[in-house]
């Protein structure tokens, strides 16, 4: 009896002397745990892209020697093309295309040019947002070069017209323009310019001719789909 009075005794006094001792306890500050900034994160996207263009020639050569008549009417034509390429979030972006390129009506007066082919290029940008980082979304700007190659196809129409023929040309290109990002889908518009030092049929004889320093300028339209 003596025992269960005692621990009655004992438990009672914890009961008193309980919120006595957590009176005493000293209060501690919510702590707030700031969320992690892991940075810009880069994606890939694919791409297409269409585009108007217009043709231009500084110089007109034969084979038989003749600095023939320099083109006096620029060509028209189009462009469609798609390509694959990497942004790394902090503005940089590469991508590589491909495109299939129309061309016709640059003309000497005497005879008219028809050109198609294909251009492949390695690219690298710079994007501008109007918005704050590179990734913030809203409408933005960006420049870019690229550099590769074209195969192409000649045809040529008038008196006295060459051969057909076809050739490879080095490419170097220049690209600005406006965009508009919108999460996984950015469109664009801009200006693309391609510097080919010469067009030639590269047909032996009398019938070669060799259009030298070349541009092929375009107004583009693009889509980029992200992958995210």
């Amino acid at each position: 009896m003596r025992i269960l009075l005692a621990a009655l005794l004992v438990a009672m006094a914890a009961l008193v002397g309980a919120p006595a001792r957590a009176a005493d306890m000293p209060e501690y500050p919510d702590i707030e745990i700031p969320e992690v900034d892991y940075g810009l994160s880069g994606s890939f996207y694919l791409r297409g892209s269409a585009a108007g263009n217009l043709e231009w020639a500084r110089e007109h050569i034969s084979t038989t020697g003749c600095v023939c008549l320099p083109p006096t009417s620029p060509g028209y034509g189009y462009s469609v093309g798609a390509g694959f390429g990497y942004e790394t979030g902090t503005g940089l972006r590469v991508d590589v295309t491909a495109d299939y390129l129309q061309n016709s009506g640059l003309s000497n007066g005497v005879n008219t040019l028809h050109l198609r082919g294909g251009v492949a290029l390695a690219n690298a940008y710079y994007d501008f947002s109007f918005g704050g980082d590179a990734l913030s979304g809203g409408w933005g700007a960006y420049v870019g070069a690229g550099l590769g190659g074209a195969y192409y196809q000649t045809h040529v129409t008038g008196v006295g017209a060459p051969a057909d023929g076809h050739g490879f040309s080095p490419v170097v290109a220049g690209m600005a323009g406006v965009q508009y990002d919108m999460g996984t889908v950015v469109a664009d518009v801009g200006y693309r310019v391609m510097y080919l030092p010469q067009i030639s049929n590269n047909t032996p004889g009398a019938s070669s001719f060799y259009l030298n320093d070349n541009t092929v300028h375009e107004v583009r339209g693009t889509l980029r789909y992200r992958f995210q």
